[in-house]
């Protein structure tokens, strides 16, 4: 399949205000527990230029017009000494924006669901949308799925216990402390390797294909994967 001008363009809008409401996750919840950082450097904020980072962008621009779509937006710092509990208020923030990513798809899901059992959206355009089509009317069909299968996919990967992912502060929170330091230190020095690995070796889908389709399939009530 050729590329594809009206996929390529609701791909970057589903990443940029996925991507956005995952940062913002991470900033309200830090907020609310106390750490006046994010509010102070204006991330507590739905507004997609505050959470902007070049470099990610960049990515998502590059990466869409493979069809594979990775980027990430500008970290939100953090200091958990604000917290009144440091370990447990970073595991809260941490898995905040992988929350927000999982709201987005229940959202949409919801919505594209109604649409087939209403029979707007029939078996045949189902496979069509799947395979990324915005011919024959289907444009507004796709970017309701793609909200979902994308932001899915963004929750899954950040869920990875790889440094810097989401998942690897919430797998430390859980660890013994002596086992979470050297875990900590061990993805210091080598989970940016780990992680560049993973995505270069295109060994990612391996990883959160499988949680992606069963999500999809529960969400959506149709098979999807193999």
């Amino acid at each position: 399949m050729g590329f594809n001008l009206e996929h390529f363009i609701i791909t970057i809008v589903v990443l940029i205000v996925s991507i956005s409401l995952h940062e913002f996750g991470h900033a309200i919840s830090a907020d609310r527990l106390g750490d006046p950082t994010p509010r102070r450097e204006g991330r507590v904020t739905l507004w997609p230029d505050k959470h902007f980072d070049p470099f990610g962008f960049t990515a998502i621009l590059v990466s869409s017009f493979t069809g594979y779509g990775i980027g990430w937006g500008k970290p939100v710092m953090v200091q958990p000494s604000n917290f009144r509990n440091p370990t447990q208020g970073m595991m809260i923030v941490s898995i905040c924006g992988p929350v927000m990513n999982l709201a987005l798809a229940i959202f949409f899901g919801i919505i594209f669901r109604i649409l087939i059992v209403t029979g707007k959206v029939t078996p045949d355009m189902l496979y069509d949308i799947v395979g990324g089509s915005t011919s024959n009317g289907l444009m507004a069909y796709q970017l309701i799925y793609s909200f979902v299968y994308i932001n899915l996919a963004l929750m899954f990967f950040n869920m990875i216990p790889i440094t810097p992912l989401d998942g690897s502060k919430i797998l430390s929170g859980f660890l013994p402390v002596e086992y979470s330091m050297k875990y900590e230190r061990f993805m210091g020095q080598y989970g940016i390797l780990l992680l560049a690995a993973l995505i270069i070796s295109r060994s990612t889908w391996l990883v959160i294909g499988p949680p992606v389709y069963f999500s999809l399939s529960v969400l959506l009530g149709t098979r999807f994967g193999n």
